[in-house]
Formats: C-alpha cells, sequence, structure tokens
C-alpha cells in the first residue's frame, strides 16, 4: 500500500495541541488533514463523515473516551487505523487501546517526524510504539510468559486477567473499561473464577489471588 494522499482527521481538545498537530500532518507532501474534532462524539461522526484512512486520537476527551471513540470507529470501519497520541503512559490506558483496536500508540513528547512516520506505519496496517511504550509491552508479555502457565490453570487467560485487576484492587467498572468489556461480562468472569477456585467471595478471592502473585503490584508492605 502506498502512503500518497493519506487522509487523516486529528483529534484532541486543546485546541493549540491540535493545531499543531495539523500544521505538522500538512507540511509532510503524503498527507492531507481532511478533519479536526475536540470531542471523542465528534470525532466518530467525523470518520464516518469523512472516512479518513489514520485517526490521531487523544485518550481524554470531554465526553466519551478516546478508547471508546475509537472501539466505535473500528467497529464502522475496520480499515481506518488509529494512532493514539496521548500524555498518558500507563499500562492500562496502553491495553485498552490496544483492545479497542488502535494500532499504534505515541507520546505527545515524540519528535514531529516520529508522529508522521507512525501515522504512515498506522496506514499500512503496522503496529508502532514510542519506545517507551514498547519496552513497556514488552515487559508485559515476557512477565506474563513466566507467570501465566503456572498461576490458576483452571482459569480461561480472560478470567485471570479479570483476577489479576482484582487482586490489584480494581472495581468491576474500572475492570470493565480496562478490559473493554461489558459491566454483566465483567460479572459473569468474576463468578466464574469465584466457582473455579472455590472462594466465596472477593476479599478470599484476593487473598487466593495475592498468594499466587498476582497483583501484587498494587499492594504496599
Amino acid at each position: 500500500m502506498t502512503t500518497e494522499n493519506l487522509r487523516v482527521l486529528v483529534v484532541d481538545d486543546h485546541p493549540l495541541f491540535r493545531f499543531g498537530v495539523c500544521t505538522l500532518l500538512d507540511s509532510e507532501p503524503s498527507i492531507t488533514v481532511v478533519g479536526e474534532a475536540s470531542s471523542g462524539v465528534n470525532s466518530v461522526g467525523a470518520a464516518s463523515e469523512l472516512k479518513p484512512d489514520v485517526v490521531v486520537m487523544d485518550l481524554h476527551l470531554p465526553d466519551i473516551s478516546g478508547v471508546q471513540a475509537t472501539r466505535l470507529i473500528v467497529a464502522e470501519r475496520p480499515e481506518t487505523g488509529v494512532l493514539m497520541l496521548t500524555m498518558s503512559d500507563d499500562s492500562e490506558s496502553v491495553f485498552a487501546a490496544m483492545r479497542a483496536g488502535a494500532r499504534g500508540y505515541l507520546l505527545k513528547d515524540a519528535e514531529p517526524d516520529e508522529i508522521i512516520r507512525a501515522v504512515q506505519a498506522v496506514s499500512r496496517r503496522e503496529a508502532i510504539f514510542g519506545p517507551d511504550i514498547a519496552t513497556r509491552v514488552l515487559g508485559f508479555f515476557n512477565s506474563a510468559q513466566q507467570s501465566l502457565d503456572p498461576v490458576f490453570p483452571e482459569l480461561t487467560g480472560r478470567e485471570r486477567e479479570v483476577l489479576a485487576l482484582i487482586a490489584a484492587g480494581r472495581s468491576n467498572p474500572v475492570i470493565a473499561q480496562t478490559l473493554s468489556l461489558s459491566p454483566k461480562t465483567v460479572r459473569n468472569h468474576i463468578s466464574s473464577v469465584f466457582s473455579k477456585l472455590r472462594v466465596a467471595d472477593r476479599a478470599e478471592a484476593i487473598i487466593r489471588a495475592r498468594e499466587a502473585g498476582l497483583g501484587n503490584n498494587g499492594s504496599q508492605h
């Protein structure tokens, strides 16, 4: 696929930053900024109307989040690539964005040429991460590989994710947002976890999980 005439939609609720990104991208001959949006809801409508090749999406928006907007855009237009461009570098935000269908994740302090290259890469259906984010992603999978098999083999991978978030003290709504699941699905997973582990409640599940090494990152000595 060629990167000629890439159509890009820029989504950010800060006018000055949005203007800067639009100016940067328009300075690249192969890219055309076809629209801007300052909220998640507006971005979904703009993506449907303008049919961009790439959406540059902020994470924190005034109505729905960038993760929610990404999920809606990708559901309607799977061919559109979404590049998250945000200040948030925490693991939960990164993985929530990836689960929602984003192909790339950069921090707002990225170099201008890095942003341009990322937009072009996302348009080619490549996954692209900033250096710090890539290190975090690799670290997650390396640690997961070491711990997934021996810990609660009776659980599915998703049930194990839910249990780890319970053990880290996350509420059901936070778990639902982190894993891009409905509240009902989260409740079903939790019920299944309790049944398989033969525990009576959340507190008992947390004890079992932490004894096995899950969720200890959020605990204190």
